[in-house]
């Protein structure tokens, strides 16, 4: 009876943790932050101690992811409608690498060492931390690098092309909401940043989901 006790808890408890899952979506298994690691060690500790308790039953597994669930749902919508919250809760990508040089306060920030950073830029086939224009340490403990002009594949230098300057696009709108940040480092002002969007039919920068710029390209808007 015991065995039979835990085999119907642990089927239960993993079709709750597969439907909490779904519900949740794709984000939590593909990009793992510091937040979705919490999360995930406290539902396990939750539904492991649930099956192995001889007083906990199925209602008792239920309603554990239920409520974690809950709580996690609401995490997310709060990160959905509040900007604000993304950073504290989500975390921010840091620009290790800027324009070809290490960013030293940032790493600091990041708590990240010179033997990680060279690992992380290992995994992108870069073997040669001056290879390297742009390098930004994502929230998942990811890097993304973009490779200095004359190295990007199919490289410049192959071609026997002279090196152009690496752009780096920047974000200037990003769920309705400005990125003044963004705004001050290309160097845009709001004026032109109106003007744009009003050549494109948008009278409002709240209307746009998302608009990305691009130093020789123009900018691109994505509206609701």
């Amino acid at each position: 009876m015991h065995y039979f006790s835990m085999f119907i808890e642990t089927i239960v408890g993993f079709i709750s943790l597969f439907a909490l899952t779904k519900v949740l979506g794709k984000s939590q298994i593909t990009q793992i932050t510091a937040f979705d690691f919490i999360a995930a060690l406290v539902l396990g500790e939750l539904v492991g101690n649930a099956l192995f308790d001889d007083q906990a039953g199925v209602i008792d597994i239920v309603f554990a992811v239920l409520l974690w669930g809950i709580l996690l749902y609401g995490t997310e919508l709060i990160t959905q409608k509040f900007k604000n919250t993304r950073e504290l809760l989500e975390g921010k990508p840091s620009v290790i690498i800027h324009k070809g040089q290490i960013q030293r306060n940032e790493m600091k920030k990041a708590k990240l060492d010179l033997n990680q950073l060279q690992h992380l830029l290992r995994t992108k086939d870069v073997f040669f931390v001056s290879d390297v224009e742009y390098a930004i340490f994502e929230t998942d403990g990811s890097m993304s690098v973009l490779k200095k002009s004359m190295l990007q594949n199919a490289t410049r230098e192959d071609v026997q092309a002279k090196p152009e300057r690496v752009v780096l696009p920047y974000t200037l709108i990003l769920d309705g909401e400005l990125e003044y940040d963004n705004l001050k480092e290309a160097n845009i002002t709001e004026e032109w940043l109106q003007n744009e969007l009003k050549k494109q039919e948008i009278d409002d920068y709240k209307q746009v989901m998302l608009a990305e710029y691009k130093e020789g390209d123009g900018l691109y808007v994505f509206p609701y």
